[in-house]
């Protein structure tokens, strides 16, 4: 089922959402108990989060269904009106919906996928169970930025896309604390202009004789943790 196909989340339950993302963002996954989190939602009952969600890790998910939605509708709008040739249009059409969510002062969603992917670091298992449209959402941009950037060997290749995906989330949650604490240093479009130039060069610059090197001498890379954004 997709996000878009289930039903909207009761106000308790939506509650609960919320105070998880807020908590999760400003002191990480292992940082927040359901307690806490059921605390914060304004419920005396301290196993709301197991009566709605199960686990910590249903309640994650729940967050993800609440947001992406609007993420991946708004990606469909930017994909049909861009030139999937072009890369710094396909960077804008995946990640200005995000840029857009992390300016919203009602939102902690950036910041809680960022400390997520902290958390997963030094994890065995995988929290990372996008919905399927999620999943599909991402796939698509990959293959279409593989296809963009096929002059570069395929090692080095996935290990920029994934050094330029973390460097879309550290650049997004840092902007989306900025406006929750009412210092935003830079106007919203230059911020996201100036974004999109860096890290459509930093994809695109020239591979060096060290990086040949160095690329040469470890063979086949390990694939990098795959971002959730």
């Amino acid at each position: 089922m997709s996000p878009t196909d289930r039903a909207a989340p009761s106000a308790s339950a939506l509650r609960l959402v919320l105070a998880a993302e807020e908590l999760f963002a400003q002191r990480g996954i292992d940082g927040v108990s359901l307690r806490q989190i059921a605390a914060a939602a304004g419920s005396a009952n301290n196993s709301a989060v197991h009566y709605y969600f199960g686990s910590k890790h249903g309640l994650i998910t729940a967050i993800f269904q609440h947001r992406l939605p609007q993420i991946i509708s708004e990606r469909r709008l930017l994909l049909a009106r861009c030139d999937r040739g072009d890369l710094r249009a396909r960077l804008e059409a995946q990640f200005l919906p995000i840029l857009w969510l992390a300016e919203a002062a009602d939102n902690h969603y950036v910041s809680f996928v960022e400390q997520l992917q902290r958390h997963e670091l030094g994890q065995t298992g995988d929290l990372r169970e996008l919905p399927a449209d999620g999943q599909h959402s991402n796939d698509e941009f990959r293959h279409d930025l593989h296809e963009l950037l096929a002059d570069l060997p395929e090692p080095l290749r996935v290990l920029r896309i994934e050094q330029a995906l973390g460097t879309c989330v550290h650049a997004a949650s840092d902007r989306e604390r900025a406006v929750a604490a009412g210092s935003v240093p830079v106007p919203f479009d230059l911020f996201a202009s100036s974004l999109f130039d860096g890290v459509a060069g930093f994809l695109t610059a020239p591979m060096s004789d060290s990086t040949a090197q160095r690329l040469d001498q470890s063979g086949e890379a390990a694939e990098p943790r795959r971002r959730l954004l």
